[in-house]
């Protein structure tokens, strides 16, 4: 009887912990390497779930210095120059753009971006309308999604983008994961 318990007790802990590492393995930090439209790297992003949301961390370089739209996109297709395969905004189902927009934001929706005078830019910001965890607002869905960097500020109210102008850098999400 007890080697029987014994085994019970082996492939309960086996499963405990095999669970426990999926369930932490997808919420691992996710990186992003983003590329400019030569395809070119110009910096990377560190997506990390946490309690209040996913915080995006960003450092990137050789951009035009001011404000610049930076959004998740719903597919993670970064095909260059023009970065379109990358899809719509993440997360747009029934909303409209922007943060101050009262019939928005889209899921992919973040504050702009603020690039210095020297072309680059650190910034860290937290959203709650995505998640690294499983399910419909999952970044890591199948598919994946990307992240854009628009070539203006984006006004945060205009459907669908903001005015916030061409796709300049594209990472997707996921890929290395």
């Amino acid at each position: 009887m007890k080697f029987y318990s014994n085994i019970g007790f082996s492939l309960f802990f086996l499963l405990i912990t095999t669970t426990a590492y999926s369930y932490n393995k997808s919420l691992r930090p996710v990186t992003v390497e983003l590329k400019n439209a030569s395809g070119e790297k110009i910096g990377t992003a560190l997506l990390t779930q946490t309690k209040k949301g996913v915080l995006l961390s960003i450092e990137v370089s050789k951009l035009s210095p001011g404000q610049h739209g930076i959004h998740f996109h719903e597919k993670g297709d970064c095909k260059g120059p023009d970065f379109k395969s990358a899809g719509g905004h993440f997360g747009a189902e029934g909303k409209e753009h922007g943060l101050d927009n009262p019939k928005g934001p889209h899921g992919g929706d973040l504050p702009n971006l603020v690039v210095k005078e020297d072309g680059t830019a650190t910034a860290e910001m937290t959203t709650q309308r995505v998640t690294l965890k499983s399910g419909k607002n999952s970044l890591l869905k199948p598919g994946r999604a990307s992240l854009i960097i628009h070539a203006k500020l984006d006004d945060q109210k205009t459907s669908p983008s903001g005015d916030s102008g061409d796709r300049i850098a594209c990472g997707v999400i996921g890929l290395n994961q």
